[in-house]
């Protein structure tokens, strides 16, 4: 039982990792120990943020840069990777993309962006990583978490029209994975979060895309009082991909400090 919650000494490559929730679930699995990989569009961003993790927690963060909205993106991150491991533990589908305008001006572009990003690339990323995942889960389960969203559950009080859709579309690719890949050993689930402070969030409730400021107002408007941190997502992820959930398959997990139970 005293392992029970551990992923020590697993790998993980983590999406959308340099900033928002995916620099929390990063963050939460270097701090118990496993090697995790993320990455974003910005090479840049995503170089310093491997490189401040690393710093605080200890661990190897290593930064692999890439647009997974298309697939000459999807495909450099698993040539790269590949070249770095043999296996790889956990997947965390997380890079995402979101697109506000009125209804009557909602353009096709933003449209297709959300859900190639959003839908699209998971699907081909995990497709394309599942040899390294089949390899994991020669020994354990290997894991793969999506990430979708509450407005895939709800509906958002945003003008994002593509965004809802292209999350329910996240949780039901869950549960279609899920009933595929049971059988070779990998165990797909996803998380639904509710309000993060993260700079999508920022963006959408007027503070223009910063994340250090008072989230207390926002917060105040959620069920539990406040927003959710980076134990919050962390500790949900790290339970997915752990012995303790290796029952749970093909479920999406609301992680909202009541948001959707309110409504």
């Amino acid at each position: 039982m005293k392992d029970l919650f551990s992923i020590e000494g697993k790998v993980a490559l983590v999406t959308g990792g340099s900033r928002g929730i995916g620099e929390m679930i990063a963050a939460g699995f270097l701090a118990s120990g496993a090697k995790v990989y993320i990455s974003s569009r910005k090479k840049e961003v995503c170089d310093q943020t491997a490189e401040r993790l690393s710093t605080e927690y200890g661990g190897t963060c290593i930064s692999m840069p890439s647009d997974l909205s298309n697939i000459e993106g999807i495909d450099k991150l698993v040539n790269d990777i590949s070249q770095k491991e043999s296996k790889l533990d956990f997947l965390i589908n997380n890079a995402g993309a979101a697109w506000g305008a009125p209804i009557d001006e909602y353009p096709e572009n933003g449209w297709d962006k959300v859900m190639d990003t959003n839908v699209k690339g998971i699907f081909f990323l995990t497709q394309k990583l599942l040899p390294m995942l089949r390899s994991a889960a020669k020994e354990t389960p290997a894991r793969v978490v999506n990430i979708g969203s509450i407005d895939g559950l709800t509906s958002g009080s945003f003008e994002n029209f593509a965004y809802g859709p292209s999350k329910a579309a996240v949780h039901h690719l869950t549960r279609v994975l899920a009933a595929n890949l049971i059988s070779e050993n990998i165990i797909v689930n996803a998380i639904a979060p509710g309000p993060f402070p993260t700079w999508m969030l920022s963006t959408g409730v007027g503070f223009g895309g910063e994340t250090e400021v008072d989230w207390s107002e926002v917060g105040k408007a959620n069920p539990s009082g406040r927003v959710g941190d980076m134990k919050d997502i962390a500790g949900l992820a790290i339970f997915l991909c752990s012995r303790a959930s290796e029952y749970v398959v093909g479920q999406t997990i609301a992680c909202d400090g009541g948001s959707v139970a309110s409504k």
